[in-house]
């Protein structure tokens, strides 16, 4: 086989094609936009399985056969004769693009020589006529399967190529009149048969126009490459094999329930666009929508705060505070204990409250520790400094702000001219509470140091 005219055979088969494609697109443009406006939707899926589809048909063509090959190539007969072929073709579609074809042919091919140069084979060989049956195996490639301005194909360009076997019988026909079948030459004559039997490859392009959704206009050119140079029936030295082109018109038959669509001419793009907006999935986009909204409105309810006191309603148990106001988690106004400018009588040994968090020393606890520094100091007496805390925060924590309250006490009362041997100190923590730690009043109250006098 030769195979560089294999190669410009190839080459010749994308040109052809791009080119009818770009035909195509141009014939499109010009056209009404009533077809892209089609409301022809299909149940079947882009990603569905073959099965939603029918992708087996059958063809038949009848054409012209050729010793002759568009992309050229030597011949050993000089002058082609058109000949008469025709063919079944059994396809399976198995994507949108990509399909399997058997393809049965048969027919003849001619050619002959002029009569001129005598002494040569030429002179010798006038003419040769090769009955040929050929069956062959070939994957099939849509070029321009899809039309972005129909819901439907209507117009498929496709290459193809493949193998198989062919059977000839050639009959050379002499100068002298006299005709010779030279097929069996092959075996010598021995199994008494004419037929040769050889491995070809087909290789072509074509293409095809919808005219149903059950029948299709099929228009294309297949050359054949040989593996023999016995197929005009002539063995000669050259180094090229022989071989002959198929022209065809056809018409494929889909098969199949009418209820699905044909494969090889769905729109993938328009599938997708009806899976989209597909009525169910629709239904569950708007259904996701409104919980998305319902999680935005209970959001919105979590962070309002209607009197602006930084608790949200929800949680605000003291609606309507008003403005400035301190507020507990609960959104109830926190009543702190008034510090007194001057008290009439300080008591001794009374309990020193307080802050939150806080182990300095109010000015309203002075009073009362100048008068326990002047008792302790004229009686001579010990005294036992015990600290406590409110329940919030931890227990460590707590426990350590009791010792700090009760150490700010000593340093007073030391610094005040109590002896500092005389001044004991204990931290409590949380423990010992005397008031209710619920309330912000009971709170208040437990943040203090006491006394024992000793």
């Amino acid at each position: 086989m030769n195979y560089s005219t294999l190669k410009k055979t190839v080459a010749l088969s994308f040109a052809s094609l791009m080119v009818a494609g770009l035909a195509n697109a141009q014939s499109d443009s010009t056209k009404t936009t009533a077809t892209t406006t089609s409301s022809e939707t299909t149940t079947a899926k882009v990603f569905g399985g073959l099965g939603q589809y029918r992708k087996f048909s059958i063809g038949i063509n009848g054409g012209a056969t050729s010793q002759s090959l568009a992309t050229g190539g030597s011949t050993d007969f000089q002058n082609k004769k058109i000949s008469l072929g025709y063919g079944i073709s059994f396809k399976e579609q198995l994507a949108h693009s990509f399909a399997l074809q058997l393809d049965l042919n048969g027919g003849k091919i001619k050619g002959e020589n002029p009569v001129s140069a005598a002494g040569t084979y030429r002179d010798t060989y006038v003419s040769y006529d090769t009955k040929f049956w050929q069956a062959s195996l070939s994957a099939v490639v849509n070029v321009a399967t899809i039309d972005f301005i129909r819901r439907k194909n209507a117009v498929n360009f496709y290459f193809k190529a493949g193998g198989g076997l062919a059977f000839y019988d050639p009959t050379i026909t002499r100068n002298d009149g006299t005709s010779t079948f030279t097929g069996h030459f092959k075996n010598n004559g021995t199994d008494g048969t004419h037929y040769v039997k050889e491995l070809v490859i087909p290789v072509g392009a074509g293409v095809k126009f919808r005219l149903s959704d059950v029948v299709a206009l099929d228009l294309g050119y297949t050359q054949n490459y040989v593996d023999g140079d016995n197929l005009d029936g002539f063995k000669r030295a050259y180094p090229t094999k022989d071989h002959y082109s198929y022209a065809y018109a056809g018409l494929d038959f889909t098969l199949g329930s009418k209820s699905k669509p044909v494969l090889e001419w769905v729109n993938p793009v328009a599938m997708m666009y009806d899976e989209l907006y597909d009525a169910a999935l629709r239904q569950e986009v708007e259904a996701l929508k409104g919980r998305v909204a319902n999680v935005e409105t209970a959001v919105n309810d979590l962070k309002k705060d209607s009197d602006g006191d930084g608790v949200a309603d929800q949680f605000d148990k003291c609606p309507g505070t008003a403005a400035g106001s301190v507020v507990d988690g609960s959104g109830c106004v926190i009543v702190f204990p008034k510090d007194t400018v001057a008290a009439p009588v300080a008591t001794a040994y009374s309990n020193i409250q307080f802050e939150f968090d806080s182990s300095v020393l109010r000015t309203s606890s002075y009073p009362v520790l100048d008068a326990t520094s002047a008792d302790l100091r004229s009686s001579g007496a010990a005294v036992e400094v015990d600290g406590f805390a409110s329940s919030e925060g931890t227990a460590a924590h707590n426990l350590s702000l009791s010792k700090d309250r009760a150490n700010s006490v000593k340093t007073y009362l030391v610094n005040s001219g109590v002896d500092a041997k005389k001044v004991k100190v204990k931290g409590y923590g949380e423990t010992n509470p005397i008031a209710d730690n619920s309330t912000e009043e009971g709170r208040v109250l437990n943040r203090r140091v006491q006394f024992k006098k000793k």
